[in-house]
């Protein structure tokens, strides 16, 4: 060992045995470098699998926002349609906003989130962006119920607009998306296609508001009467946007006396 320590005689053997040795060194090794291996896959599939879950997170709620946006895209559109139609009516409008529809399964009526303490009163008529709605048939402090043109109990006095041919339109007991019209002749001009607008009799509506388009006419030469269909304008189930109208400031105020009698 001195002599070898001193004058390297087996540097040339340890030499060659480290290449004897190498092999035994690396299967003595390969146990530890697997087990490195093994938790780095499960290390990575563990992180890849909550970055994952992160993302579908992100994306979810990017969804939602997105959503959201395009739901605040659509509201403001039907407002500013409601705006622009807010111009083409004559008197003040009021804009309300439809916060219940009722219960019962013939009535067709909405509640909206205006009031007594807003003025509103007995008759005064709803319109949405594209046509009439309904008139308030019931009002309370801060809501009123609104009877819709649609229910089968109301009556709303209309004539076209092409040749001023009158009718009333009545709200279909079985479908809440058509009227009827009634006592319409066999020889009135209705056809597909007609415009049809409040008239004004009967002080039920002020005249010209839009009310549906004629969607069939039928006549049967047996009955006395043709059957008629229209759709209304306004967008009964659709909308939550609405405006109740004033129709001058002297019937406004005539209206609300006579609303407060009544009760």
């Amino acid at each position: 060992m001195f002599a070898d320590n001193r004058f390297g005689y087996l540097s040339t053997l340890r030499y060659g045995l480290g290449y004897a040795v190498a092999p035994v060194y690396w299967l003595a090794d390969v146990p530890s470098r697997v087990s490195l291996l093994i938790d780095d896959v499960f290390v990575s599939r563990a992180d890849l699998l909550q970055e994952n879950q992160g993302l579908r997170e992100e994306l979810l709620i990017a969804r939602r926002e997105l959503q959201l946006l395009e739901s605040l895209a659509s509201e403001n559109k039907r407002l500013l349609e409601l705006n622009i139609a807010t111009g083409g009516v004559s008197g003040d409008a009021l804009p309300t906003e439809i916060i219940n529809i009722s219960p019962e399964p013939f009535s067709r009526r909405v509640l909206i989130n205006k009031g007594a303490n807003e003025d509103v009163f007995i008759g005064q008529p709803l319109l949405d962006a594209n046509g009439l709605m309904g008139q308030v048939v019931e009002v309370l402090p801060f809501n009123s119920w609104v009877l819709l043109i649609t229910d089968p109990n109301h009556v709303t006095p209309v004539e076209v607009n092409r040749n001023g041919e009158r009718a009333l339109a009545r709200g279909i007991r079985n479908n809440s998306n058509e009227l009827q019209l009634e006592f319409v002749t066999q020889t009135q001009d209705l056809k597909a296609g007609d415009y049809l607008v409040s008239s004004g009799m009967g002080q039920v509506y002020p005249k010209n508001y839009p009310v549906a388009e004629i969607v069939s006419v039928y006549r049967d030469p047996g009955l006395d009467f043709a059957s008629v269909r229209a759709r209304p304008l306004a967008q009964m189930a659709k909308t939550r946007h609405a405006m109740l109208v004033f129709p001058n400031s002297t019937e406004k105020t005539s209206q609300i006396r006579e609303s407060q009698i009544d009760k």
